[in-house]
């Protein structure tokens, strides 16, 4: 596939899906204290960037393609390439104030905020990359109509196949298929379907979205993790039946899996 690229200038619950009009809704409120502010001066891929004082900093709740040259698949250096020409083209050269989303940092000393351009933070970068497709929410936003805010701006990019959702490779899998949901393993990817049924073993909760759990899709909840589900209102039980999307990071236990460590990474999209 060819990618088209701009040109370049210098904790929350599981969520239900919102009206067709959502995504008309007004951006919510989102962030919390300023933990940084300063001038981008270079952009290492679709989510991470360095500011001007050698400070590397990433967007919350937000996943896209590595830019990694080296990777053998060149189909993905192509969507990395273009994940990050997209956000060059919206921060480079830009000041940015960095708002708290949960920790303020991650485990590689990253910081990790909702991201604004200009002193009075008038552009939000999470849901402009998202509005040009070249990058998928994922789990960490706090505030759940903030969440919600951003999956309606994806949603609309998805069904208008901008950015990498134009592209098989990285558009939303279906569990009905686990054989394509495998072309993802070990990507992060967003796949929707029914939960047939929810089973407990070893520690570990399933919902399982076929019969034959050594070739179907699964989705895997481990115990210590059912107390911030509760938290959140979400009884996985209860799933049984409901057409939900899930993302996360695609794994292989006899068929295709993804781990849910965090309830905002299942969304409700149909009641049974």
């Amino acid at each position: 596939m060819t990618w088209i690229v701009p040109a370049c200038a210098v904790g929350g619950a599981a969520i239900t899906a919102p009206s067709p009009a959502a995504a008309e809704a007004p951006q919510p409120a989102c962030g919390g204290a300023t933990i940084a502010s300063g001038e981008i001066a270079r952009v290492i891929d679709g989510k991470t960037f360095v500011l001007s004082d050698g400070r590397e900093a990433r967007l919350a709740a937000i996943e896209a393609p590595p830019a990694n040259r080296a990777d053998p698949d060149e189909e993905h250096v192509a969507a990395g390439t273009a994940a990050k020409t997209a956000l060059e083209a919206i921060v480079l050269h830009q000041t940015v104030v960095l708002k708290a989303a949960g920790t303020g940092s991650d485990r590689y000393g990253r910081l990790v905020g909702e991201v604004f351009t200009g002193s009075s933070a008038e552009k939000w970068v999470q849901s402009e990359i998202l509005t040009k497709g070249y990058g998928m929410v994922a789990s960490g936003g706090d505030i759940a109509t903030c969440v919600t805010y951003l999956r309606s701006i994806e949603r609309e990019a998805r069904a208008e196949m901008r950015g990498l959702w134009g592209d098989p490779y990285y558009m939303m899998k279906e569990a009905q298929y686990p054989d394509d949901i495998l072309t993802a393993l070990g990507r992060f990817a967003v796949v929707s379907g029914k939960v047939v049924s929810v089973r407990e073993s070893g520690g570990l909760t399933y919902l399982n979205f076929g019969r034959r759990w050594t070739e179907d899709f699964t989705v895997s909840i481990a115990k210590r993790n059912l107390r911030a589900f509760g938290a959140a209102g979400v009884d996985p039980k209860s799933l049984s039946g409901h057409r939900i999307e899930v993302r996360g990071w695609v794994e292989q236990h006899g068929g295709p899996a993804i781990e849910a460590s965090r309830p905002d990474q299942i969304e409700i999209v149909e009641q049974k």
